[in-house]
């Protein structure tokens, strides 16, 4: 790590161990006040977010970045306005700071309970979408923390633009505007530094592809969120309503490829291998490559299964292909999730109360499902207004990461007196 980067590295968490004391203390109206601030000034500085993303537009085509990436990369007057429109939504959700649960008298007289507080400082590394820098300082700054931001390099003009607008409404709400800090240049020694922030930076969040969080949870001094892997499976039980499991199947898989809680492996028992042909028709007709074991090319007769390798088990293709392999009882199925899955989310489609019950006792994911599709693993969809990124570790939030899992829990004793005899 160069003397340079470590030096920046310190003035930004510095800075922002200034501003989480500060946040930490700020009521809920002063925090909704500056994401409505916020929102009301990214959407008056439309033309200069979308100036600046020009500039990244244009390199991205310089260096031929994939279409994928510029398609996330790229932003137009609709999608500042969602950006705005998100932190509003977020100015709207329960403060989860200050509150107090499981409250109990104790034999001494005493009152123990816990209170829900900030993190501290969160440190965020992310690519590509620049509308990250707005939701995930809103989300920080909403549970009552401090952020540095250190977006990719293919986005640096835009995530700035961004990152202005916002401190400048934390401003305007009288709030410190370092409790929003941008990393606010591309060298990748800086990523290095703010790994090994320990003193500053309480947690890291990576939001990327496969090789930047292995980077992190590698070289990290700092406690990590993550997420490495969204191998999710679906698993059709024998008793399956096969309509049921057709459309969650398509679903799980079809919805959206690209995604984390997507489908990339289905598992069929072996008693319901009637389902098979509607299921792979339908895969073929979405134009999705179907991969299977030998019983399912077997059952899928004339349609085109290619045979699936040991490798295609424990890939996440995010793209349209699909692993299919038949499995003898519910055991087996357990057995290859626990064997290929990532932890993310798998489902269970059955009419069977007691598989379902089992399966939910059983898989060690951090969303397990009965009868609907992988794609409801999602920090909105969950109820939590929001999310920051979905979490396969266990310690100390799993599973979509919104407002409460920006928090953590404190202890706290209400006396009248008392002394410890």
């Amino acid at each position: 790590m160069s003397g340079d980067a470590e030096q920046v590295m310190i003035r930004l968490g510095q800075q922002a161990k200034n501003a989480a004391k500060v946040m930490r203390m700020v009521d809920t109206q002063a925090k909704n006040r500056a994401l409505e601030l916020a929102a009301a000034v990214l959407r008056r500085e439309t033309a200069e977010i979308l100036a600046a993303n020009a500039l990244d537009m244009k390199a991205a085509d310089e260096s031929g970045l994939d279409a994928a990436l510029k398609d996330r990369l790229a932003l137009n007057a609709d999608r500042v306005d969602a950006m705005a429109e998100g932190l509003t939504q977020i100015a709207a959700l329960a403060d989860p700071v200050g509150a107090i649960n499981d409250l109990v008298y104790r034999p001494s007289g005493i009152q123990v309970g816990h209170m829900r507080v900030p993190l501290g400082v969160i440190g965020i590394i992310y690519e590509s979408r620049p509308n990250v820098t707005a939701d995930a300082a809103a989300l920080c700054l909403k549970s009552g923390n401090a952020t540095i931001l250190r977006g990719g390099s293919e986005a640096i003009h835009s995530n700035r633009a961004v990152a202005a607008c916002l401190r400048r409404a934390l401003v305007d709400a009288g709030l410190p505007q370092d409790a929003v800090q941008l990393v606010d240049s591309t060298d990748r020694a800086l990523v290095g530094a703010l790994l090994q922030s320990e003193k500053y930076v309480d947690v890291i969040i990576p939001r990327g592809g496969r090789s930047l969080i292995e980077r992190v949870a590698v070289e990290s001094r700092v406690p990590v969120i993550k997420h490495l892997d969204g191998i999710c499976h679906v698993y059709i039980d024998a008793s399956a309503d096969r309509a049921m499991a057709l459309n969650i199947a398509m679903n799980a898989k079809t919805h959206r490829y690209g995604v984390c809680n997507a489908m990339e492996t289905l598992l069929i028992h072996q008693d319901a291998i009637d389902s098979v042909n509607a299921i792979v028709k339908g895969m073929l007709d979405k134009g999705v490559e179907v991969r299977g074991c030998e019983k399912t090319v077997a059952a899928a007769g004339k349609l085109d299964v290619k045979v699936a390798n040991e490798e295609d088990w424990a890939t996440e293709y995010l793209a349209a292909i699909l692993s299919i392999r038949m499995v003898e009882n519910i055991e087996q199925a357990m057995d290859h999730i626990g064997q290929y899955g990532s932890g993310h989310t798998d489902t269970i489609v059955t009419k069977d109360h007691d598989a379902g019950q089992r399966f939910l006792r059983e898989v060690d994911s951090s969303s397990v499902i009965v009868n609907a599709s992988t794609r409801f693993a999602d920090g909105f969809e969950y109820g939590l207004g929001a999310e920051i990124g979905i979490s396969t570790d266990r310690l100390h939030v799993r599973g979509p990461v919104g407002l409460e899992g920006l928090t953590t829990e404190k202890w706290i004793v209400m006396g009248h007196g008392e002394i410890r005899e």
